[in-house]
């Protein structure tokens, strides 16, 4: 049976330049058949019956001159880490990146699939709730159980209907620094993480021991993407040293392996450091390689710069001068409620909010501009813009905000009225919380 839908009335945000949807841009229809965008354009619940289309049986839905966008792209979280940062031992004192990991080692022995599944529904909730729709999530493997993976690739599967989930094999105790009880590395366990299914391959190389073992971590990852046919993301150069350098190489072994636009560098906070003649040489590689960045700039003010007095650094990454650069950056939040960060609730505008900011990317065009960052930037990450934006053909994926522009949902921090997802309504505004969830 065909379901068809018509929402009418419409300003239209794709995330590509220029579409701003200002108040002053015509209001759009759209019509949704069987899941997928089948017209959008001016006046077509007029201009359709003359055309000859039967509108028998088709639902009209007013959205009374909102902005839509495509479904927001939450490109880096922890999805087996949330809501542990309250366990006994997991308080992180020193709010540094290498005591969290410290804390989170000491503390995930007591880790089970069913409660790792349990926190992760609750944030995946909070998350649709802001109108997440795409989440790639980070799987800690430095487990010879792989107990976070196992956990996150049964959510994958049972909520593929209302979520998109992308895992990475990750190491977080490294790949070369790690070894398990049986002499397995990291290494060895990243690669069993991507037999098991995870769909991309993870490093740290800033973690491992010394720089020749985050070198070779390097070469593993590229070549373990390449074995594997997987996409790349590498908690990269996450520290305030200048001279980390990690993304330097990773960017020219996947340039090399010609995976460059498959793989993502992720928080990169070094560059923040780094001065402009490095930046200026490694814009040149970046270019040619197509890689993508990930940043999450709330865990990062959180963890960067502690050992600073002032100059006090910020610990981002370069994102103004990456995105002017062409490079593709996208954003993540990261973290909720664990050994790196203290909050986090999912809304990904008020990450966009501090990542424009921080990087002081305040003019109007940039402003107006700014919904790239959640949507077409998100989804260039993960690899599925063919299958992503409010497209006649596409999978009608979208959501509705509380606003009439992008520079207004950006002034004002907007709201998420309507979450649709292959044509079905997951939730509205005046749905609750609890009753969202319940989807998952």
């Amino acid at each position: 049976m065909t379901t068809r839908t018509l929402f009418t009335n419409a300003h239209i945000a794709t995330g590509q330049p220029g579409s701003t949807a200002a108040q002053t841009a015509p209001l759009q229809d759209i019509l949704v058949e069987d899941g997928h965008f089948a017209a959008i354009g001016e006046g077509l619940a007029a201009s359709l019956p003359t055309q000859g289309y039967d509108m028998t049986g088709v639902e009209t839905v007013d959205l009374g001159g909102k902005l839509v966008t495509p479904p927001f792209c939450d490109t880096h979280l922890h999805l087996d880490y949330v809501f542990t940062a309250r366990k006994p031992g997991a308080i992180n004192e020193s709010g540094t990146l290498f005591e969290g990991i410290q804390r989170w080692s000491d503390t995930k022995s007591d880790l089970t699939v069913d409660e790792i599944k349990a926190r992760a529904r609750k944030a995946i909730g909070m998350e649709l709730r802001h109108g997440v729709q795409y989440i790639r999530s980070h799987a800690d493997v430095t487990d010879p159980n792989l107990t976070s993976l196992k956990a996150l690739l049964e959510l994958k599967e049972e909520l593929k209907d209302t979520v998109t989930i992308q895992i990475v094999s990750f190491p977080q105790e490294g790949m070369y620094s790690y070894e398990g009880p049986n002499g397995e590395s990291g290494a060895d366990l990243v690669e069993e993480g991507l037999r098991m299914g995870a769909d991309c391959v993870g490093g740290i190389p800033h973690f491992e021991q010394c720089r020749e073992f985050g070198e070779r971590s390097m070469h593993t990852v590229v070549e373990l993407a390449s074995k594997y046919d997987k996409l790349i993301d590498v908690h990269c150069d996450e520290t305030d040293d200048p001279n980390s350098r990690y993304v330097e190489l990773l960017s020219a072994l996947a340039y090399r392996a010609g995976i460059g636009p498959r793989t993502t560098a992720s928080h990169t906070c070094s560059l923040g450091s780094a001065d402009n003649a490095y930046f200026f040489h490694l814009t040149k590689l970046l270019k040619a390689a197509h890689i993508n960045f990930a940043c999450a700039p709330t865990e990062n003010l959180y963890l960067q710069g502690r050992q600073d007095t002032f100059p006090k650094r910020r610990g981002i990454t370069r994102v103004k001068e990456l995105t002017d650069a062409g490079v593709n950056v996208s954003l993540g939040q990261d973290s909720m409620q664990d050994p790196w960060y203290p909050l986090g609730n999912g809304n990904m505008m008020i990450i966009l909010d501090y990542v424009l900011h921080v990087a002081q990317m305040m003019s109007f065009p940039e402003i107006d501009d700014a919904m790239k960052f959640l949507t077409v930037n998100g989804a260039s990450t993960l690899g599925m813009l063919d299958s992503y934006g409010v497209e006649v053909g596409k999978p009608a994926n979208f959501v509705v905000l509380d606003a009439d522009s992008v520079f207004n949902a950006v002034y004002e921090r907007c709201d998420v009225l309507r979450s649709v997802r292959d044509g079905r309504t997951l939730f509205t505004a005046t749905t609750s919380v609890d009753s969202a969830t319940e989807l998952l």
